[in-house]
């Protein structure tokens, strides 16, 4: 058990560190809140992105009454990605009874645009995540004098990072890669709907998302 007057000096050298850092020349860094970026690794994870993107589309549709035939469009110089993701849309979109033309005319527009961003910085492969925020949480109670704290308490902090950790180590950890993934509906010059994720991605599988830039053609000029 941690002596009351040990917790009281304790608190009391953190609140002069906080004066003591009350000016700053510049900015200091902070992170933001904790939060939870899916990685995508398989074409049936594409196929749960086309899920959520038809849910909110056609409930976003709905909230403004819009109703219609739509067309979903396959975006210039597709990737395998696009191919793919156009036919689970059209899937999904006639799964949930409505009408997906094969020709734009007269059509709502469903269009959606990738891009691939790459950090040079590294990334930790760990965050606290909702074992230990949850555990922290309980034991934060218990700092401020509620209940002691003891040996157990510290093991089970321990505990819930080591579970967080192999959650995260299961997705594979965080990449130095993200897929941003943006499906818009426009009609007369306006956004209807737009919706955009961020997800991780490994960089192995860049070429299947990346865009490449169509091969030059030749044309022989006779003399």
């Amino acid at each position: 058990m941690i002596p009351k007057t040990l917790m009281q000096m304790a608190i009391g050298a953190g609140a002069a560190l906080l004066v003591g850092c009350a000016s700053s020349p510049i900015p200091v860094s902070a992170n933001f809140p904790l939060t939870v970026e899916p990685k995508v690794r398989s074409a049936g994870h594409w196929g749960l992105l086309s899920n959520d993107v038809v849910k909110q589309t056609l409930d976003s549709l709905g909230k403004l009454g819009v109703s219609g035939n739509l067309y979903v469009a396959l975006p210039p110089n597709p990737t395998e990605f696009d191919k793919a993701f156009q036919q689970f849309l059209i899937t999904d979109l006639v799964k949930s009874g409505r009408v997906v033309q094969q020709y734009p005319d007269r059509a709502l527009e469903v269009s959606y645009q990738t891009q691939v961003v790459r950090h040079n910085s590294p990334r930790p492969n760990f965050l606290p995540g909702r074992f230990t925020m949850i555990t922290a949480g309980l034991y934060a109670a218990y700092g401020l004098g509620l209940a002691p704290v003891g040996d157990k308490m510290a093991g089970g902090l321990a505990y819930a990072a080591g579970a967080d950790y192999i959650a995260s180590e299961s997705s594979g950890g965080p990449t130095a890669t993200e897929l941003i993934l943006t499906t818009t509906i426009a009609q007369g010059g306006r956004y209807l709907v737009r919706k955009t994720d961020i997800y991780y991605i490994e960089e192995a599988d860049t070429s299947l998302l990346q865009y490449r830039a169509p091969a030059p053609t030749w044309k022989v000029v006779g003399p």
